[in-house]
């Protein structure tokens, strides 16, 4: 399907819904070729209109915030013993929330400093992480709930009780000595099926969750699923992957120099310095441009790709195209959008900066060529600026496929684009400027996703911070939860097809409620216990955030419910916006690792992904927006409300040929509902005014061109009611009843007749 920039001139039947044109070259496609599918010489009545001039509305930058909170040391974890990585995905967490806990000698104990400077709490973790072991059995289910987040930390060979074996001398800072806890899970895997009971703003027990630790993969944010597909065989179990990070931090080391078995850590880039072990898993042989995969059904865990242009900053975000069955990766030090296929082949890349930005009137940025030298005197682990980011604005964070094309962010002061995916998977080339988000602060979109309902949601993300003590690697608490939709009809007085004004969900229960860690996904709806629904798709939101449950306000309101430091997954029902649900009482929360005696670290969690496979199948009907019961339907299955079309048309195109009048839909798949075929014939609920009008569509459709339709018996000028139904032809091969996504289409034909 095909959308386009709003300045497009064509020629448009009043009756059909407004909204932006085509792109030069597709709508050039007919005239081009000069003749239609069985050669015959066309005639083209389609005639061009004035351009509209839009005049660019800057709005006011706010001014950020001095960055507050004092540094806090990291709450470190003694070393256990070490333990060969395994090439399967980490462990089930054991949970255990008993008053107290004993634990080996050496595994997690008090630390004391000498001179009383300083006391750290190695504190029990509820959530113990064991050995990676191979799994047998399934991980992902519908509804399983992907979490990335920062592995924590450790002081290797530390033992408070004798300095001569591996303890800290006088006057050495523990912070010097901690390191990146390599044993302990980056991503982790929940059964978020049952919540206990309604929503009332607690924290959620989930069964122990799978795990893959930090020495496996490294850190992580991006994460995606795929659709499951293994030798060309649908499994119904999909994998999982996850793409190196620098916004949990960058950490340097150089080799040991003090005999205590651990390296140096450095500031500063040096001679001689590596990542820290845990930053990129490169003890597996991965890299900051790696995109890990995770088997849905072994937990096996594998290196599926690299982008080796990637010096450091990682990548921003991954998403999957089950149309296509191909991925896209942003690369936060290039800006490009790599496209690779399932597995894991670079095809091609796509420039914002170059070849998105002229689209919208911009100037084209090409990339600085800047890098992350961990090893020139420049680098500096606590100066993002440092780290080789592309610039601004060409920096691409976030993708989703959804509806024929790829969705991204771009910059700080976050824009939304698109750009279509044509037939072949291949990008189309019409790059749109969508939004430029409307929000307090001027911060990175950093996660969109899609609804069946029409609705885009977005997450923001702090500013990167990399505090050299760990607490903090995001600038959090005013990071917002947005949803936008598109108008209906579209106002020609506003620059955008997207509503001016966004909905926003209460983050979190400090003030403000925007303690947004920058990732989200829909998943199943929850009944009134609190038990997942299949049946009723992408009807609750997701979405990751720091310090949840801290409010001191509502502590002892809040005591009830479970520990206040929670850094995890807020979930909440789609329709709870502001003002409902502040504070957010009408939420759950899962913490990401199970510790709770760190309230006031940033930026510790990640993304999150959720497996809610909604597509029709043989002998269901399934409610989707616009869409109608098929000819003879279940009695069981009720007919759908008052929903909004599942699908726009974008333009219609008028041609003759020797059979008469044809006309050229284009139509833009704004539900995500991936239909591919179309049946048409005059619409049952309005009449044509022109009795004895036939319309047809051919049996096939030419993959990357319009939807084309005969028409005839009308006279010049007339109005005809077109019934337009859309639906994949893969469902409707399986047998039974098939979702059919159908609207009715006013066509007002051209007062040119095509007789002779």
């Amino acid at each position: 399907m095909v959308r386009a920039g709003k300045d497009a001139p064509m020629t448009r039947t009043p009756e059909a819904p407004r909204s932006p044109g085509l792109t030069q070259a597709q709508r050039d496609h007919r005239l081009r070729d000069g003749v239609d599918a069985l050669g015959f010489r066309l005639i083209p009545l389609t005639l061009r209109r004035s351009r509209r001039i839009v005049k660019m509305r800057k709005a006011d930058n706010s001014i950020r915030d001095e960055r507050a909170g004092t540094p806090r040391l990291a709450l470190f974890r003694a070393a256990g013993p070490d333990v060969p990585p395994e090439n399967f995905g980490g462990s089930f967490m054991s949970c255990d929330r008993g008053a107290s806990m004993s634990f080996p000698s050496g595994f997690r104990r008090s630390l004391h400093l000498a001179g009383g400077l300083l006391a750290l709490a190695l504190s029990a973790t509820l959530w113990l992480g064991t050995a990676a072991q191979a799994q047998e059995i399934q991980i992902v289910y519908p509804g399983s709930m992907a979490v990335t987040g920062f592995s924590g930390t450790v002081i290797p060979n530390f033992d408070s009780a004798d300095s001569e074996r591996g303890g800290l001398p006088p006057g050495v800072d523990p912070v010097d000595e901690t390191f990146i806890d390599t044993t302990r899970a980056t991503l982790r895997v929940f059964d978020v099926s049952a919540l206990g009971g309604p929503a009332s703003g607690q924290l959620v027990y989930t069964p122990p969750p799978f795990e893959v630790t930090a020495e496996q993969i490294g850190q992580v944010f991006a994460i995606t699923y795929d659709d499951g597909v293994r030798d060309g065989v649908p499994s119904g179990v999909p994998n999982l992957y996850a793409g190196a990070t620098s916004l949990h931090g960058i950490r340097i080391v150089t080799p040991d120099e003090d005999a205590d078995g651990r390296p140096e850590r450095q500031r500063r880039g040096t001679a001689g310095a590596v990542f820290m072990d845990g930053q990129f898993g490169t003890e597996s042989g991965g890299g900051p441009g790696t995109i890990w995969k995770i088997d849905g059904i072994t937990g096996a865990v594998s290196k599926f790709a690299d982008i080796d242009t990637n010096s450091g900053s990682g990548i921003g975000d991954i998403s999957f195209d089950s149309n296509h069955r191909e991925f896209f990766a942003s690369d936060l030090d290039t800006g490009l959008i790599h496209r690779l296929d399932a597995n894991g082949t670079l095809i091609d890349t796509f420039d914002h900066g170059v070849a998105g930005r002229p689209a919208h009137g911009l100037a084209p940025v090409a990339d600085d060529g800047a890098v992350m030298d961990i090893q020139g005197a420049a680098f500096d682990s606590e100066d993002p600026d440092t780290w080789g980011y592309t610039q601004d604005e060409r920096r691409v964070w976030s993708v989703a496929y959804h509806g024929g094309r790829l969705y991204y962010s771009a910059g700080e002061k976050a824009e939304i684009w698109s750009v279509g995916i044509a037939r072949d998977g291949s990008f189309a080339g019409d790059p749109r400027w969508e939004l430029t988000v409307k929000a307090d602060k001027d911060y990175a979109v950093t996660d969109i996703a899609f609804d069946n309902q029409g609705f885009m949601y977005l997450a923001q993300r702090g500013p990167v911070e990399n505090r050299y003590d760990y607490s903090q690697f995001a600038d959090s608490g005013k990071g917002e939860v947005i949803r936008y939709w598109r108008e209906n009809p579209d106002d020609p007085a506003t620059e955008s097809v997207w509503v001016e004004e966004p909905q926003e969900y209460a983050v979190g229960f400090p003030q403000g409620n925007r303690q947004s860690a920058g990732g989200l996904d829909l998943q199943y709806g929850y009944d009134a216990d609190g038990n997942l629904d299949t049946g009723v798709c992408t009807d609750t939101l997701v979405n990751t955030g720091d310090k949840l449950r801290d409010s001191p306000t509502l502590a002892d309101q809040l005591a009830a419910g479970g520990p206040l430091g929670v850094h995890g997954v807020q979930i909440t029902p789609t329709p709870l916006v502001k003002p409902a649900n502040v504070p957010p009482f009408g939420s759950w929360f899962v913490d990401f690792d199970g510790y709770f005696e760190d309230p006031e670290v940033e930026g510790h969690v990640g993304d999150v992904e959720v497996w809610h496979p909604c597509e029709g199948r043989a002998g269901y009907y399934e409610e989707i927006p616009g869409g109608y019961l098929p000819p003879f339907y279940p009695p069981d299955f009720p007919p759908p409300g008052d929903l909004p079309p599942c699908i726009d048309v974008e333009d219609v195109q008028f041609y003759c040929t020797p059979r008469g009048l044809q006309a050229d839909l284009y139509l833009h798949d704004h539900a995500g509902f991936g239909g591919d075929s179309i049946k048409v014939q005059p619409s049952s609920e309005t009449k044509s005014r022109t009795p004895g009008v036939g319309v047809t569509s051919p049996q096939s459709h030419a993959p990357g061109k319009p939807y084309t339709v005969d028409i005839t018996g009308h006279s010049p000028g007339d109005r005809v009611d077109v019934g337009l139904c859309f639906y994949r032809q893969s469902d409707k091969d399986k047998g039974g009843y098939y979702p059919c996504c159908k609207m009715t289409l006013p066509l007002r034909t051209p007062a040119v007749s095509c007789e002779r």
